[in-house]
């Protein structure tokens, strides 16, 4: 027979033992909760002081020797011009790092309120010890799982030359080139086919095209998934390698025409040249020389700087509003222990923050995080591996520059192509015109982002003003061609044709097509 009293008391206890546990144990996620979010925040302001604290110290160092070359008055209004600029910058910082915060705040205190109403009227929806705990989640998950997510998302990422499997078949002073094998192993490579020679952004590196080959996103493996004989263009380690860090943009253009000379060689037809972003310039550059002549009879680009004048946030809205004498790429350059001096990778993509402070401050991104990774209905925070592919990235994947590489793109923010379609660098001492293109019958494609910030549609697509060129456009911002339309499954797949009434073709379409034409295969859509 059932002991009611005993059950009632059992009850009680519970109850009681509950309401004292309950209190401590809100008490000791909100002490976790707290230790977590100054770790975290801490380590969200370090990334973006590490950055400063080096320009300072390059700042210092230029600044010694121009302040005995310059006039004392000439000295001070470039300062007083200088804080300006820096007054405006951080006005722009607290500006969005308030707003940011008030956002969170707005946001989360509803939420509390509605919190407390359920546990004081007992009504249904998350209580005070469901909204603690649902805080001290999300806050550890910015501290300690999204990092630990980034982390192990490395052997998933990129293309990890060192384990095999894609061919080298060139190498010089300063690159080496693989032939990229394909994911599908279902897939044979059509060695008859017209080639295509990639060419990464310098300061990311190449990786981000090959983004998380095993699913089924990766830029280069696109093409090589395709049969289409594919080869990138990997840059050696800088910090280990002189000839690297002293190269010249006609070193850049000289062996590329090695690399073309091979890769033709092998498969009897002119290479096609694919650069993205900065590696777009320079594939530009290099065609316009001359020194690819009768090896390339193709260029596409892909969110490609061609006219850095056009920028808007970068060019118009903040070179042009610092002042003149610190417009200069001594204030980037690291002195290597060898003495060689290289841009700084760290420094320049710093720069693109700062371009637009209101939305990188550490404040802002560490609260967007943690609104990004908030858990749902109580439940685990979920990291996808794209965002951790992404972070990864943008962590560990800078790399210095060589200084006349960065020269050239610095001119081109700087300096606008001329009315005649001359671009304001040179090569070998030739001028670089953009109406060679069509001198040589070279076809280009222009792909670009329809919401890129880094480089604006403008930008890339600059060349039109002077000469003809296919052109699509992709949906979202820089990297979206190399991460979302990489996956053959998505809805603007880069081997397929896109957009109203299907006018756009992917770079991928666009050399099957090619192929197509010279094999006298009709063109498939």
């Amino acid at each position: 027979m059932l002991n009611f009293n005993s059950l009632e008391r059992g009850c009680s206890l519970e109850k009681l033992s509950e309401n004292i546990l309950s209190p401590i144990e809100m008490l000791t996620q909100q002490v976790s909760a707290t230790q977590n979010y100054y770790a975290g925040l801490s380590k969200y302001v370090n990334d973006f002081l590490l950055p400063y604290l080096a320009s300072t110290h390059y700042f210092a160092g230029v600044e010694q020797m121009k302040l005995m070359k310059t006039s004392p008055l000439e000295s001070l209004q470039s300062y007083m011009d200088l804080m300006g600029f820096n007054m405006d910058v951080s006005n722009r910082f607290f500006t969005g790092s308030m707003r940011a915060v008030n956002e969170y705040n707005n946001k989360e205190l509803q939420n509390a309120l509605a919190a407390w109403f359920n546990t004081v009227f007992g009504l249904e929806g998350e209580d005070i010890k469901g909204f603690m705990s649902r805080q001290a989640k999300m806050i550890d998950a910015v501290a300690n799982v999204y990092p630990q997510a980034i982390r192990d998302v490395e052997p998933d990422f990129g293309f990890h030359f060192e384990r095999g499997g894609n061919l080298k078949i060139a190498e010089t002073d300063r690159f080496i080139v693989y032939q990229i094998a394909p994911t599908d192993k279902s897939v044979k490579i059509n060695e008859a086919g017209k080639p295509i020679l990639i060419l990464p952004p310098y300061v990311l590196g190449a990786n981000i095209l090959a983004f998380l080959p095993g699913e089924q996103r990766s830029y280069t493996h696109c093409f090589a998934n395709m049969g289409i004989p594919t080869y990138i263009r990997i840059l050696k380690d800088i910090h280990i390698t002189p000839p690297l860090q002293v190269m010249t943009a006609e070193d850049d253009a000289r062996d590329t025409r090695f690399f073309c000379e091979t890769i033709k060689a092998r498969h009897g037809k002119p290479v096609t040249l694919n650069g993205y972003c900065q590696g777009g310039f320079a594939a530009l550059c290099n065609i316009l020389s001359g020194e690819l002549d009768g090896l390339i009879d193709v260029l596409i680009t892909c969110v490609s700087p061609v006219d850095g004048t056009k920028s808007v946030g970068l060019s118009s809205e903040f070179l042009k509003a610092l002042p003149p004498r610190f417009n200069d790429l001594a204030y980037g350059t690291k002195t290597l222990p060898n003495g060689n001096k290289v841009a700084d990778g760290n420094l320049m993509g710093w720069v693109y923050k700062l371009k637009s402070i209101e939305n990188e401050a550490p404040m802002v991104v560490f609260f967007r995080d943690m609104m990004m990774l908030s858990p749902k209905n109580g439940g685990e925070v979920k990291i996808s591996k794209s965002a951790a592919a992404i972070n990864y990235w943008l962590g560990n994947e800078r790399t210095d520059l060589p200084l006349a590489i960065t020269q050239m793109s610095f001119d081109s923010y700087n300096t606008p192509i001329t009315k005649d379609g001359t671009l304001p660098t040179t090569m070998f001492g030739r001028k670089l015109n953009l109406h060679r293109l069509k001198e040589k019958g070279i076809r280009w494609l222009i792909c670009y982002g329809e919401k890129d910030d880094l480089v604006e549609p403008a930008v890339a697509l600059a060349a039109l003003e002077h000469i003809e060129a296919e052109v699509t456009v992709f949906p979202k911002g820089h990297v979206a061609a190399a991460t979302s339309w990489s996956n053959p499954k998505s809805p603007y797949a880069l081997h397929t044709r896109f957009g109203e009434d299907r006018r756009y073709r992917g770079p991928v379409r666009f050399q099957l097509d090619l192929d197509n034409e010279l094999s006298g295969t009709p063109v498939t859509s």
